[in-house]
């Protein structure tokens, strides 16, 4: 979630949006990147803050630190008019996911509108494991590109790189290349994979980089020619 208000923010000049950021927590102690946050949409020109807290502490300033008591939850969007149209990206635990999807769903969000992300124990994921896919990984449709050479060792494929993709992750996707991956911004690393040889570039830069010898192929493009285990 961070690495798109990172985004928002970068394009705030060209193109503003209209950005709701509400954050969830116990109180001020358990308040994640807080400071940041706050300064970031306050900058926006469309921005809005919202942040509540379920047990704020003694020294947690009503106006401050948070703006409601309580918990997230459908009515409290409806009441502070967050847009119905919007969409609505999630992250949490799973059962609050589940109330505030449901929750969603009821008021008539279309189901595509909806994207979420649990932020918690799961089950473990292991990117790029070939037969994930239906399809055989294949050379992209349309015409091919002119760039540096894209090498999916597990898959047998390699590609030119084309600049109409904005990321490894479009292009493996592109050629059925099996990936894992969920936020699309650099921040979860569940796209993380295998870098056997190469060179990139991260944009957005990821706010946690990848191990050594890693790469997330959400955020990066080619700058010569790469070899991935994928």
């Amino acid at each position: 979630m961070l690495g798109m208000l990172y985004g928002a923010a970068a394009a705030d000049d060209a193109a503003p949006r209209e950005v709701w950021w509400l954050h969830s927590a116990r109180d001020r102690e358990h308040h994640s990147f807080a400071a940041l946050a706050r300064t970031m949409v306050r900058a926006l020109k469309r921005g809005h803050l919202c942040t509540i807290y379920s047990r704020p502490g003694p020294d947690d300033r009503l106006g401050d630190d948070y703006d409601r008591e309580g918990h997230l939850s459908l009515p409290m969007l409806q009441e502070i008019s967050v847009p119905r149209d919007a969409e609505f990206y999630l992250c949490g635990p799973a059962r609050l996911l589940e109330d505030l999807q449901a929750g969603l769903k009821a008021w008539g969000v279309e189901a595509s509108r909806i994207h979420v992300e649990i932020f918690g124990p799961a089950a473990s994921l292991t990117p790029g494991v070939v037969g994930a896919s239906d399809l055989a990984p294949h050379l992209p449709d349309g015409p091919q590109g002119s760039g540096p050479v894209v090498t999916f060792a597990r898959s047998g494929l390699a590609v030119n790189w084309d600049p109409r993709f904005n990321s490894l992750l479009e292009l493996a996707e592109a050629c059925s290349v099996p990936v894992r991956w969920s936020c699309r911004s650099g921040v979860c690393h569940n796209c993380e994979s295998g870098l056997i040889d190469g060179q990139l570039r991260y944009a957005p830069s990821p706010l946690d980089p990848p191990a050594e010898g890693n790469v997330l192929i959400c955020c990066a493009t080619p700058t010569s020619a790469i070899e991935l285990d994928l």
